[in-house]
Order: structure tokens, then C-alpha cells, then sequence
């Protein structure tokens, strides 16, 4: 699994699994964004409410997308890795309606809102693709709230680890040996809309059905098969699949 080197490497081959992307609109990537800027694990990148005059791309690291209600309750509505723009309908957008949180130590790279006006104009295809990316953040909210109301917690957790699993593979961050998984079972729970018991317990039930191995935030599938049949894993809504646009 090979670090990632620049601040676009992630995103630009996530694009590139999608369709083509040119040299000139990799390096035009690279222009609009800022220097890179580091975030403690904990740490709220985005606060809710915020009005952000710049979008921002996930370097390296971890983040959610949180909703608080007035008594406390917090739940993830989307997770991020490197590659994911956190933000990019902030653009349109203007305010946010959920914050961004930082589950691991994470690096970012902040593209000015006046620099993706002007890349709109030069680099329309380029921009066809990132508001694809916009669209997928849309499908999977709507594939999170589908389970959440129809699938049992046994499943909603294979799912998401299928989902996971699939959106590493597209940026070389998983392979035949697993990936990283670092959420707590706390962070997992509010992924989930369970306890952090019930997150446990059905941790413990995948494992004793011997379809994953979970170990110090290191994911490996051990039957790939049975935990896609019991998440009912169908990958349509991450649009993995090559096509122009």
C-alpha cells in the first residue's frame, strides 16, 4: 500500500477510475489548492453552521461528517478518507449543515472557492468530475439512511465494512492483506445508530461467525462471500465503474 505523495495523488485516482483525466487537469488539481495543513485525531475541522470561503480535500487520515441534536446526541452521517473532498457543495452550498471531525491524525488542502469558479470556466470536464464526487456523497447518505431504518445491526456493520473496503481499493489503501480500520467502537456506534455495546456485540458475532478479523484498527475479510450475501452489499451506489462524463 503505497503512502500517498502528493496532495492530489488520492483524489486524482479515485477521478481516474472513473474516467480519463489529462496532465493538464491533474496539474490543474495541484493549482487551486493551498499548502497542506495538519489536524490533530479529535480535532472538529468543520464546524456546523460554518460558512466556508474554501473546500476541503482530504489528504491522508480519517474525518466523519457529524449532526449534533441540542441534548448532545451525535451521530456520522458519511466517513472520509484521502481523496474526498469534505465539503465541495460548500461551493454551492454556502453554509454547513454538519460539521467534519477528525478521527485520526489528518492532513488537508484547502481549494479557495474564487480558484474552483475559475477552474469551472477552464476545466469543465474536470469539474463534471468532482461534481460526480458530490453525487456519490449524495448515494451514500442515501444508502446510510436506507440501512438505518431497514437492515439489522448485523448487517448495517458488514455493510459499511463492505463500503469501506471498496472506497480504499479505488485509492491502493486496500488489498488482499485488509485495511485500516480505525474507528473506535464509540465512533463505530454513532456510524451505526447503536450503543457502543451493541457496536461490540456485533463485532464479536462477525468475528465468531469467522467472516472478518478486526485487530488493532486492521480489518481482513476471511469470507469475502458471506459478509457481501449479509451486508446485501451492492456497490451500484459508488458508481466504481468506468464511464465518461
Amino acid at each position: 500500500m503505497t503512502p500517498v505523495q502528493t496532495p492530489t495523488e488520492a483524489l486524482t485516482a479515485k477521478l481516474r477510475r472513473r474516467d480519463v483525466v489529462s496532465a493538464a487537469e491533474a496539474g490543474a488539481l495541484e493549482d487551486v489548492l493551498e499548502p497542506p495543513r495538519r489536524h490533530p485525531v479529535g480535532g472538529v475541522i468543520i464546524q456546523p453552521g460554518e460558512r466556508p470561503s474554501r473546500s476541503t480535500l482530504l489528504v491522508s487520515g480519517w474525518v466523519a461528517r457529524f449532526s449534533v441534536l441540542q441534548n448532545g446526541a451525535r451521530s456520522f452521517t458519511q466517513l472520509g478518507v484521502a481523496g474526498d473532498f469534505v465539503d465541495l457543495h460548500s461551493l454551492l452550498m454556502k453554509q454547513m449543515d454538519h460539521g467534519v471531525l477528525a478521527l485520526t491524525d489528518c492532513v488537508t488542502a484547502a481549494a479557495p472557492h474564487a480558484r474552483l469558479v475559475e477552474l469551472s470556466e477552464t476545466h469543465a470536464h474536470l469539474m463534471r468530475l468532482l461534481w460526480l464526487d458530490t453525487v456519490i456523497d449524495g448515494a451514500i447518505h442515501r444508502e446510510w439512511l436506507h440501512r438505518m431504518g431497514t437492515q439489522n445491526a448485523l448487517g448495517r456493520t458488514a455493510h459499511i465494512l463492505c463500503e469501506m473496503e471498496a472506497r480504499l481499493a479505488m485509492i491502493g489503501l486496500s488489498g488482499p492483506g485488509g485495511f485500516e480500520f480505525p474507528l473506535t467502537q464509540n465512533e463505530l456506534a454513532d456510524c451505526l445508530g447503536l450503543s457502543a455495546v451493541h457496536a461490540n456485540r456485533t463485532l464479536m458475532e462477525l468475528r465468531r461467525r469467522e467472516l472478518i478479523s478486526w485487530r488493532a484498527g486492521w480489518v481482513r475479510f476471511i469470507d469475502r462471500d458471506r459478509l457481501i450475501r449479509l451486508a446485501e452489499f451492492d456497490p451500484t451506489y459508488l458508481r466504481l465503474d468506468r464511464a465518461p462524463v
